[in-house]
């Protein structure tokens, strides 16, 4: 479904709810650099068969492929534009939980590189938008002058050893911010690159299942 301007966001989404009708859960599918609103629903599905989804389009455009905000350059982020529209993400969010009938207070973001900084903006600037984060191969979107209380907020964190645009450095440096704030992190790190692999989803599933209840 797409919701226009004259409702609630010019969005281009999908909306999936509940298979079962027995979640209270709602999965944030935030796709990486060229994708579009159907690119993780089959991930999302694979790590809780039960859960709403909730997928927006990315939409800003770099040389056609759709992202969540503009780069400067490779790693570079345009730090205003990242945060306009880590705002009217969340805003979506909340617009989407009021046209579709979700629990705000049960939404998780899985992100995929582009999605997953979104996600980890969110975090540091909109905190109380999501429950936890799944980020797949994510940087640091930014450093903020006020860490945010992520206390009870659970991440995971996946990463590839052999990552070229992500160097395991940049994931530390995620990984210590988002602790130093409070919030409890669960990393793997597999021997791929910028991909998400079977073992890496195995791992988030299984993280899933433990502190989310059906």
């Amino acid at each position: 479904m797409v919701l226009g301007e004259d409702g609630i966001t010019s969005f281009i989404h999908r909306f999936i709810p509940s298979a079962t009708g027995n979640s209270s859960r709602t999965l944030l599918l935030l796709h990486g650099t060229g994708g579009t609103e159907n690119d993780l629903l089959d991930l999302g599905r694979l790590l809780d068969p039960n859960a709403s989804l909730l997928s927006p389009r990315g939409k800003v455009l770099e040389n056609g492929m759709s992202r969540y905000f503009r780069r400067l350059a490779e790693g570079i982020f345009d730090i205003a534009d990242l945060t306009r529209r880590t705002y009217e993400l969340s805003d979506f969010v909340e617009a989407a939980s009021i046209a579709y009938d979700f629990d705000l207070r049960q939404v998780i973001a899985v992100g995929f590189s582009n999605g997953a900084n979104i996600a980890a903006s969110m975090l540091l600037l909109r905190p109380h938008m999501l429950s936890a984060a799944a980020l797949l191969h994510p940087m640091v979107p930014f450093v903020p002058d006020t860490l945010p209380d992520l206390r009870n907020k659970p991440v995971f964190i996946g990463a590839g050893l052999a990552d070229p645009l992500v160097p395991i450095s940049e994931t530390e440096r995620l990984v210590q911010l988002l602790q130093r704030a409070g919030a409890t992190i669960s990393l793997h790190q597999h021997n791929g690159g910028h991909v998400i692999s079977h073992e890496e989803v195995r791992e988030a599933r299984s993280w899933l299942r433990q502190f989310a209840s059906a």
